[in-house]
């Protein structure tokens, strides 16, 4: 009898393991806790600023999982594994055996612990509930407060100033995204947003949220005080280990893994944001379908091993490319276009690049993250290497 692999998320790397287990002669349960076939979550910006539609955002229907031989079960969250019965214990008490798992339940949303956090109106974003959520409120109109100037938060105001909310960003550093971009690109875009009518209060601290039974605005540390229909808390995630806390699998910041994405129980792996291997979690697509592919291969019996690589995200924020990788601090060297709204900034240490910021023009990313995994030293180039490939023929 084939194996029976469960697998648990229905995210984008739980959904590629269960297909790939599939394909290798798994028989395949897959169980999601959101009431939803699989979708792209990266796409949930698009939907909430009304360029795509729901149905554009999933990735496989019913029909397609079960062609591949796949038991899909939506709103089936598991509450926990009888690791020594090889059984997982869903939220209403029935029991599934398995012969593996695969824990893929990505991560949650962190909600700050400020008075009036609990308050009608407040939202996270995150699943495609909180979109739907957002949506309900944005149709009434009025003001918005996103907490946060990271990606997400990013994505939220723009879909939301779209939708023809007035909205205000508080985020604590002088820049959105610092942890992706240096001053310079976070202040171009900040203020290119700003263009479309979204405001920032920066560095700004959330103190409490008002609202007599619903929030009707924010106080900040300084006293000053905004009004606000929704408050969206933006404020960064956290892998989601309770399932693996309850089962009594070894955790840090997420579910500890090998290179070959076994938990601390060989039966059990992890994937995914959840997962924590060689120390370090992730919180990008690429590498999570990487992790599946390898742990699929691995119940497979392969020998298949995962390696971390090199951080870089590419992204697209309110219609804008930015890119970065490596260490974003320190000496740089900088190329400023107002005109053309482009931006670079290369770290450079010991005559070696270890980090790059691109704003606008972002196809130099691949030779950028080439001299900074291959650790070429720079040499005489220095002083054309932000002009990119094209003016540097001896590095290319």
């Amino acid at each position: 009898m084939s194996l029976h692999v469960l697998v648990i998320g229905a995210g984008p790397s739980g959904t590629r393991c269960a297909i790939r287990s599939a394909e290798r002669g798994a028989r395949v349960t897959l169980c999601g806790a959101e009431a939803a076939l699989p979708y792209d979550r990266v796409a949930l910006s698009s939907l909430l600023a009304g360029e795509k539609a729901l149905p554009d955002l999933i990735t496989h229907d019913l029909a397609a999982l079960q062609a591949q031989g796949i038991a899909f079960r939506p709103a089936t969250p598991i509450a926990a594994l009888d690791r020594a019965a090889h059984e997982a214990v869903t939220a209403r008490g029935e029991r599934i055996a398995y012969d593996r798992v695969v824990i893929a339940t990505g991560s949650r949303a962190i909600r700050l612990p400020v008075p009036g956090a609990d308050l009608p109106g407040v939202l996270t974003y995150r699943t495609l509930d909180d979109v739907r959520a957002m949506l309900r409120a944005a149709r009434a109109g009025g003001a918005a407060v996103v907490v946060g100037g990271g990606l997400l938060g990013l994505e939220a105001a723009a879909g939301l100033a779209q939708r023809g909310m007035k909205v205000t960003v508080l985020h604590p550093v002088d820049w959105p995204m610092e942890r992706q971009l240096d001053a310079g690109a976070g202040g171009l875009l900040a203020r290119r947003m700003g263009l479309r009518g979204i405001r920032f209060a920066m560095p700004a601290q959330l103190a409490a949220i008002e609202g007599e039974g619903r929030v009707t605005g924010v106080v900040l540390a300084d006293g000053k005080r905004i009004a606000a229909h929704i408050v969206v808390m933006a404020v960064g995630i956290r892998p989601d280990t309770a399932l693996a806390s309850t089962s009594g699998l070894e955790t840090g910041r997420g579910i500890k893994a090998d290179t070959g994405l076994r938990s601390s129980d060989p039966s059990i792996f992890a994937i995914g944001e959840c997962a924590e291997v060689a120390g370090r979690t992730i919180g990008l697509v690429a590498p999570a379908l990487e992790q599946a592919e390898i742990a699929a291969a691995t119940l497979a019996g392969a020998a298949a091993q995962y390696a971390p690589r090199a951080d870089s995200a590419a992204l697209k924020v309110s219609g804008t490319a930015v890119w970065s990788a490596g260490e974003i601090e320190g000496e740089g060297v900088i190329l400023r276009d107002e005109e053309e709204d482009r931006y670079r900034r290369l770290f450079l240490r010991e005559d070696r690049l270890v980090g790059a910021v691109l704003y606008g023009d972002v196809s130099d990313r691949g030779f950028y993250l080439s001299l900074i995994a291959s650790r070429r030293p720079i040499g005489r180039m220095r002083a054309a290497l932000a002009l990119g490939p094209a003016f540097l023929p001896e590095m290319a």
